[in-house]
């Protein structure tokens, strides 16, 4: 598999080894330890599927405390996927980076602990799944608005559809100190060099 570093310390790219013939294809979605030796956690705890029509936006949503890390596929159509990073005291508080994941590319993005993630639907249905380190806690659940102006995300979609439940999230600079995890409990999570194609 060929993993990509991001302009996001931890965030990554990764691009599974896929086999093709006159039948179709295979690839592997998760081997626990060929992730392990590429950074990700040993063990995720929890599978999530969702699906949903074009112009449908969910996010930005994270946990604090209990984070979460995410291991995100799309299965049907394509999403434009968000991650922000929500790490108070992080260098790179506040900025966002968005990748295109689709079944055509088998790409799969991985988030680390931190970060908040959101995605946009831009094809007339997508099935997304997504592993997580930590299982969901509704009492830990924190969200960041997805059109925040000091964020700036520039998703494809100009007036998505929106759950009254996202509708209503704050600012992420409106967010008090301790609903944001911390930097100094995450910055060793990240890749010491930035290893542009690391193939395994």
């Amino acid at each position: 598999m060929k993993i990509t570093e991001t302009d996001l310390p931890g965030v990554r790219i990764i691009e599974p080894r896929v086999f093709r013939d006159e039948r179709g294809y295979f690839l592997e979605t998760w081997s626990q330890a060929r992730y392990q030796e590429a950074g990700l956690p040993e063990n995720m705890l929890q599978d999530n599927l969702s699906w949903s029509r074009r112009g449908v936006l969910r996010g930005l949503h994270f946990q604090h405390p209990s984070s979460q890390g995410k291991l995100v596929q799309v299965l049907a159509g394509q999403i434009f996927d968000v991650v922000v990073d929500v790490r108070l005291g992080s260098p790179h508080f506040g900025r966002w980076i968005g990748v295109d994941l689709s079944l055509e590319n088998n790409r799969q993005l991985y988030i680390p602990e931190g970060f908040a993630h959101g995605f946009c639907v831009v094809s007339a249905t997508a099935l997304v799944t997504y592993k997580c380190s930590e299982v969901y806690r509704p009492d830990c659940e924190v969200g960041v608005a997805w059109n925040d102006p000091r964020i700036g995300v520039r998703w494809p979609i100009a007036s998505p559809i929106i759950s009254p439940k996202d509708a209503a999230l704050h600012n992420l600079h409106d967010l008090t100190a301790d609903l944001l995890p911390q930097y100094s409990q995450f910055a060793d999570h990240e890749p010491v060099t930035r290893k542009r194609a690391h193939a395994a």
